[in-house]
């Protein structure tokens, strides 16, 4: 097998914005964590996150990486910070322009849920709210907060899953039908890509 020809770069080297979009170009699909929450005042925020993935299924752990915006922590993460609580809401083909929507760098003041048209209730768990149409949404409490950069220019959130709610009709014995979820995943730019076009398995060896 002849070797392609490569080239390394040395991440050091290059600038934030292009360190960002080679990261987000090689590091493809990710799963997209679409973050409700809600701050001391009662004001709700959704927000999706790519730098997103489970972690543990024991403890049940998931983490979420939310840049900070011209110094100071988003929304997202100023309301986990505060509250020490999040919902993670699975987006499916039907809620992407939805999603979209949400991306927007609006303010606190804003309720990107309502300007999605989205309905939101609170957790059964957690206050932190849930998107209804989601076909599954992970109820979470922090359980840790790392910084990264100094000053900080992004913080991970580790959340322990304290609950999942799940439409009935994808559940069979405990597991969930990946076909019927329908999620999408992130891809660079402005690119996005479905999970059931192109599924394929394969068996783990036998050892």
């Amino acid at each position: 097998m002849e070797t392609p020809e490569t080239t390394f770069l040395e991440l050091a080297e290059l600038a934030p914005i292009d360190r960002y979009k080679l990261l987000i170009g090689a590091v493809v699909p990710r799963p997209i964590g679409w973050i409700g929450s809600v701050d001391l005042e009662g004001r709700r925020n959704l927000a999706p996150y790519s730098f997103f993935n489970v972690v543990a299924a024991t403890p049940p752990t998931v983490f979420f990486a939310p840049g900070h915006r011209r110094g100071r922590p988003k929304d997202t993460l100023a309301n986990v910070m505060a509250t020490g609580e999040f919902t993670v809401n699975v987006v499916d083909e039907a809620l992407a322009e939805a999603m979209n929507l949400t991306s927007g760098e609006y303010g606190p003041e804003v309720d990107e849920a309502a300007l999605a048209g989205l309905e939101m209730r609170p957790g059964r768990l957690v206050a932190a709210p849930y998107v209804v149409a989601s076909p599954a949404v992970l109820e979470c409490k922090v359980v840790e907060l790392v910084e990264l950069g100094d000053p900080p220019t992004s913080t991970v959130v580790f959340g322990r899953i304290l609950g999942a709610r799940i439409r009935s009709e994808l559940l069979a014995e405990g597991r969930v039908d990946p076909f019927g979820l329908r999620a999408v995943g992130r891809m660079a730019g402005a690119g996005y890509t479905r999970t059931v076009d192109g599924y394929f398995e394969m068996e783990r060896p036998s050892v």
